[in-house]
């Protein structure tokens, strides 16, 4: 079998240090991972397997040769350096924004829609986190019963914000416990023992910019005909995101055959026991791969509507671990190459 070579961009972030986790213990064709990251982290050294690997700096020329890259360095150093990376023959695979919308690159989640892999022109775009858990669980639903509308409220983890905000987080619950002052400099409040209906910047239209890329990515990747409004919320969970999905269907169902349905597609996990208190948490899916789908009722209030909860660790499936399914899907349909090139 062929072997590839692997560079993470950001090595050493929080995504990308869970990239490298998953990449560990995966079964890709690996033949060489290099590892890069910004100028003032060159020279630190990681071990991989049965080897260390020294991080380099992340800049056009360190891309030749590498067959695939996964990003996770920001929007800026993507929209920099991943043209530059095409241009050396190598696939990038963006976790940032800089791409997402962008017609003329794809935007992929495998379980939803791998297909759109088939026109890449070397830049795949991973959607935000909390677009991916709710489209996972979407899709098999839109397959079968056609979704009209969703109404989607998120409770998004300080791991989102980034390595600042977990240890703020960890600050005011140590500050709080010693009757101290609470620093406060990551979010515009205090986070712990709260909830923030306010991740990123608010737009025009009063959405913040969160909600309208779960509105505009769900378009892109399952159906631009659907009819969906969001309210993300942080909260002050270290990992996983949380989210209450209200789902309204053209066609009609049975709850039970919804159940059926979530348990037999991938990439999901139902845990829908709630006689025995067994429902998704956040606690439990730190550090795991599937999304977790539950609570899942009938909404009477209208004809054809479903309500469920799904959770999903937003560093793995979120991020890293899309990310390089992304990659596997590229390997497997033999698409791991420039068109033209």
């Amino acid at each position: 079998m062929k072997k590839y070579t692997f560079a993470i961009v950001g090595a050493l972030g929080n995504v990308g240090s869970v990239m490298r986790e998953i990449l560990e213990a995966s079964s890709l064709p690996i033949g060489d991972l290099i590892l890069m990251d910004i100028p003032e982290n060159e020279g630190q050294t990681v071990r991989w397997r049965d080897r260390h690997i020294t991080v380099i700096t992340a800049q056009p020329e360190a891309f030749h040769g590498v067959e695939i890259a996964l990003f996770s360095a920001g929007s800026t150093a993507a929209l920099e350096l991943a043209p530059k990376a095409v241009k050396c023959g190598c696939v990038c695979i963006d976790n940032s924004t800089a791409f997402r919308m962008d017609p003329e690159h794809p935007l992929v989640i495998p379980e939803v829609n791998p297909e759109a892999l088939e026109n890449h022109k070397g830049i795949i775009a991973n959607p935000n986190c909390s677009t991916i858990q709710m489209l996972v669980a979407l899709k098999p639903i839109h397959d079968k019963y056609t979704i009209k509308r969703v109404v989607v409220s998120t409770y998004q983890a300080v791991s989102g914000t980034g390595q600042a905000a977990v240890q703020e987080l960890e600050d005011q619950v140590r500050a709080f416990a010693d009757g101290s002052e609470i620093p406060a400099s990551v979010y515009p409040y205090q986070i712990a023992f709260n909830a923030l209906p306010h991740i990123d910047v608010f737009e025009e239209n009063g959405y913040t910019k969160e909600e309208m890329k779960m509105i505009k990515e769900t378009y892109k990747i399952l159906d631009p005909e659907i009819q969906i409004t969001a309210t993300t919320v942080r909260i002050p969970v270290v990992s996983g995101h949380s989210e209450s999905v209200n789902i309204e269907t053209v066609k009609q169902f049975e709850i039970t055959d919804v159940k059926t349905l979530m348990e037999n597609s991938p990439g999901i996990v139902l845990e829908d026991d709630p006689a025995n208190n067994v429902y998704p948490l956040a606690l439990n899916a730190d550090g795991k791969d599937p999304v977790y789908v539950g609570r899942i009722r009938r909404d009477e209030s209208i004809e054809n509507g479903i309500n469920l909860w799904c959770v999903s660790d937003n560093l793995r499936k979120g991020a890293a671990l899309n990310t390089i399914q992304i990659a596997e899907e590229l390997i497997r349909r033999d698409l791991v190459r420039i068109p033209g090139a």
